[in-house]
């Protein structure tokens, strides 16, 4: 079953809102829990996020995001598709303890909102097939996070 079709937006940070719409609607199509929703939300933001601004906007490319919705076997899948920049989000040093235990200022800076991503689903993966870009994100609808 696929609670809503894929839809493609321009890779621009505009498109930030529609994709939150998108991900509630299919969080909500899939009977995910308030909870679970917002970190999933929160999750597919924060990729979508780095995508549009250092694929896209640094990189001084154009194009588009898109975003497909899955649920079979109790899984609520969602995939954004992009044509930016390669980049594998779990080949970024994560902030460690020590980090969280430092003041905000004092922080170095990078990593917590892809931290945040990986905390807020079941599991997340990434590949590149040609010139694009896969960035997948699960939650498990018994026991999501």
């Amino acid at each position: 079953m696929n609670p809503l079709p894929r839809t493609t937006f321009p890779a621009e940070l505009a498109s930030l809102g529609l994709i939150r719409d998108y991900v509630k609607a299919a969080a909500t199509a899939a009977a995910l829990g308030k909870a679970a929703s917002y970190q999933l939300m929160l999750a597919v933001d924060e990729i979508a996020t780095n995508v549009l601004v250092h694929g896209y906007e640094e990189k001084g490319r154009t194009g588009d995001l898109a975003i497909a919705s899955s649920l079979e076997a109790r899984k609520l899948q969602l995939v954004l598709e992009d044509t930016g920049e390669a980049f594998d989000p779990r080949t970024l040093a994560l902030p460690d303890a020590e980090a969280f235990s430092q003041p905000l200022e004092d922080r170095p800076i990078g990593g917590l909102g892809i931290y945040l991503a990986f905390a807020g689903v079941d599991r997340f993966d990434y590949r590149r097939e040609g010139d694009r870009n896969f960035n997948i994100f699960e939650v498990n609808l018994d026991g999501a996070p």
